[in-house]
């Protein structure tokens, strides 16, 4: 998309009612760079709605990434590295020991930088946020201990609680295998009053809904997700599907899918894809 339909997709979410919204990944390129610019400095973001970016837990990509946010009001810095036992091995050729450490070195980071950026913007709210990426292909022990130490390094509290975020980056199991992880880390997860669990499901198996109702049954407290299933690869889960299935269920999302075709048409013309006629 290029920064025109970026800023009205932007806008779209925010009419719908979306209160957290993941603008993009400002150290991959130009135009991510620019649109969190845009959406600062021309005074798009509401009070009430806080902005999301997305960084791997990289040096320069980190500090790229808190240029971009500088002067935003409500900011969730969202990093990440993968922990899987296949991409240990194939992409990082490093042990979990190894894994640990690059999340360290990134949290230890973005703390310092967090606590720099607070001296410059006093009124600058600033969040945390974690991903064990390929989750669901990590060790269940391995993937808590991740988070427990990063959790340590940010400094977390029941006050200034981190999201944690839990992705089947690959739907490598059916909706339940994947509830069972959640509920296991949540149960094993020390202090887990201080942390949001929060899931990022796909939808390789064709059961990104399902894993993701199943995964709040199991004890998570947040879901991310797209417009009809936006997202690379397989998608990211449909966000409207779920908003609907809890309707159904007497259960407000607090979202207004009140103009489904407008919401349709938009979708389609910013993304040029085609929502199914089912």
């Amino acid at each position: 998309m290029n920064l025109q339909e970026k800023l009205e997709f932007f806008t779209t979410l925010v009419k719908i009612g979306f209160k957290e919204i993941e603008v993009g990944f400002p150290s991959a390129s130009e135009t991510e760079y620019e649109i969190l610019r845009t959406l600062i400095e021309g005074n798009y973001i509401p009070d009430d709605v806080t902005i999301q970016v997305l960084v791997q837990a990289r040096e320069h990509l980190i500090r790229k990434t808190f240029e971009a946010i500088d002067g935003a009001k409500n900011v969730i810095v969202h990093f990440y590295n993968s922990t899987s036992t296949l991409q240990r091995k194939v992409v990082f050729k490093t042990d979990m020991q190894g894994v640990i450490d690059i999340a360290i070195d990134g949290a230890k980071l973005i703390y310092e930088l967090t606590e720099e950026e607070k001296k410059k913007n006093p009124d600058m709210n600033i969040r945390f946020e974690y991903s064990p990426e390929s989750f669901s292909g990590t060790e269940m022990d391995n993937a808590v201990e991740i988070c427990r130490q990063v959790m340590e390094e940010l400094h977390i509290t029941k006050e200034n609680p981190i999201i944690l975020n839990l992705p089947s980056t690959v739907e490598g199991s059916t909706p339940n295998g994947y509830a069972d992880q959640i509920e296991y880390f949540c149960r094993h997860l020390p202090n887990r009053e201080n942390a949001i669990i929060s899931l990022h499901p796909h939808n390789d198996r064709g059961t990104g809904v399902a894993a993701a109702e199943l995964g709040l049954l199991a004890g998570a407290d947040r879901i991310e997700g797209t417009l009809f299933g936006n997202g690379e690869r397989t998608g990211n889960v449909d966000v409207i599907t779920l908003a609907m299935n809890m309707y159904a269920q007497g259960v407000d999302p607090e979202l207004d899918f009140s103009d489904m075709p407008g919401i349709c048409e938009k979708y389609e013309k910013f993304t040029g894809m085609n929502v199914d006629p089912r």
